[in-house]
């Protein structure tokens, strides 16, 4: 039998007779590990929810990589390059890249009979992965680029559309400032919100074939190409092998490529991203040293609550090492039972979240309607194995107290 196991499970079932503080100290010391692992795990899962949809966000009006002349023009009146389908084909074969798309951009002004709006049109074709923007599509219908005529529909921001007062059919007219002024009509096919406003006042999607004759462009010239991969975290290492396919290409004109992440493209957003990695780290800290401290205070009071049994145990021979065990054997379970029901609870309120959404969001200021949930059985594991190592490494501390009580004075302890 083990000793030390046969006393600790006494302790718990109050089986052993003396102070009656050890049932309320254990109850009070699982259930701050309970709440401290439920708010770590939605924290967690907020947490990176909230990051992942922003993310997505943000790649779905830019993809994970782009692919345009190498100059040092940052703006929306984009240099051209030659739409090699032979590059394509190349690009394509690279592990990882799941779609890759043309596109062409031009500013424009839409102008209506009460208002005026400038807006970046962004040109698509056949190719173009719609998955994002039919997600976010709140009235009417993605438009059909993929007939061999030019088509004039076009798939606007709901804030566009409630400045100009626009709907779904509506006609509409742009204004492109060049050598001259030049038109264009267009017809609302279709109406957005990503909730995003940075990238919601300024896009609106139509054919590439009008872009391509605004700028007076051929229907091999484009802005670049968008590569859609299929994991995020494999961007860099993905970056570096499209940098190596495209920086050998030279076209005709001398014109070379360069790659950029979406990091690179939108730093700012990424930056305060990142930021939020940081903010969740103190969370999870934070609460770790709490329930960790719960914990600490719990153990003392039991040890001090069992003081003269120590003596007892001494004076019969018991080792301070054999004592001290009992009590992690009691910290151990406190900290099991509290992990188990943590993780029941947690799981459970997040899935809840999920799958209902009740709780809601001010889009205008947090982007997104309702509280987002994100968490992989990684995460989960990750974060009960550190839970449960740092905490029972801060529990061996104050079992050595075990080793300063003297038998004498411990049984004549009261």
């Amino acid at each position: 039998m083990n000793f030390e196991l046969f006393v600790a499970r006494k302790i718990k079932s109050g089986g052993i007779t003396g102070k009656k503080l050890s049932g309320p100290v254990i109850k009070v010391a699982t259930l701050g590990v309970i709440l401290g692992m439920v708010v770590m795990i939605l924290s967690l899962s907020i947490g990176l929810g909230f990051k992942r949809e922003v993310r997505q966000k943000i790649i779905g009006f830019g993809s994970h990589l782009q692919v345009m002349s190498y100059d040092y023009n940052n703006s929306y009146e984009s240099n051209p390059i030659t739409n090699d389908s032979d590059l394509v084909s190349e690009l394509k074969t690279i592990d990882g890249v799941n779609q890759v798309q043309v596109f062409a951009t031009k500013p424009g002004i839409i102008k209506t009979s009460e208002a005026i709006q400038g807006i970046i049109l962004k040109g698509v074709g056949a190719d173009f992965d719609w998955e994002f923007m039919e997600e976010v599509c709140v009235d009417g219908q993605i438009p059909n680029f993929k007939d061999s005529v030019r088509s004039n529909e076009i798939y606007i921001s709901e804030e566009i559309a409630n400045m100009l007062r626009l709907k779904v059919n509506d006609p509409l007219r742009m204004y492109f400032v060049q050598d001259q002024v030049r038109m264009r009509r267009f017809t609302v096919s279709g109406i957005y919100n990503s909730h995003f406003p940075e990238f919601d006042k300024t896009f609106a999607f139509v054919d590439i074939r009008h872009v391509q004759k605004l700028n007076n462009w051929d229907d091999t010239k484009v802005s670049g190409y968008e590569i859609i991969i299929d994991d995020f975290k494999q961007l860099d290492q993905i970056h570096q092998e499209v940098y190596y396919v495209t920086s050998s290409k030279v076209e005709e004109n001398g014109t070379m490529l360069r790659a950029k992440t979406i990091r690179q493209v939108q730093p700012q957003i990424f930056t305060w991203l990142d930021m939020l990695d940081m903010n969740l780290l103190v969370i999870l800290v934070l609460i770790l040293l709490v329930a960790g401290f719960n914990m600490v205070s719990g153990l003392l009071i039991l040890i001090i609550e069992r003081t003269n049994m120590i003596g007892i145990f001494k004076a019969l021979g018991a080792e301070n090492w054999s004592l001290r065990k009992v009590f992690l054997y009691l910290a151990l379970y406190i900290v099991g039972k509290g992990l188990i029901w943590g993780n029941l609870i947690g799981v459970g309120l997040a899935l809840l979240q999920k799958y209902t959404q009740l709780i809601k969001l001010d889009a205008a200021n947090y982007y997104l309607e309702t509280v987002p949930v994100y968490l992989q059985a990684s995460h989960l594991i990750m974060l009960n194995v550190g839970v449960a190592i740092i905490t029972l490494l801060m529990l061996l501390g104050p079992s050595y107290l075990v080793a300063r009580i003297l038998p004498v004075k411990a049984i004549r302890f009261n």
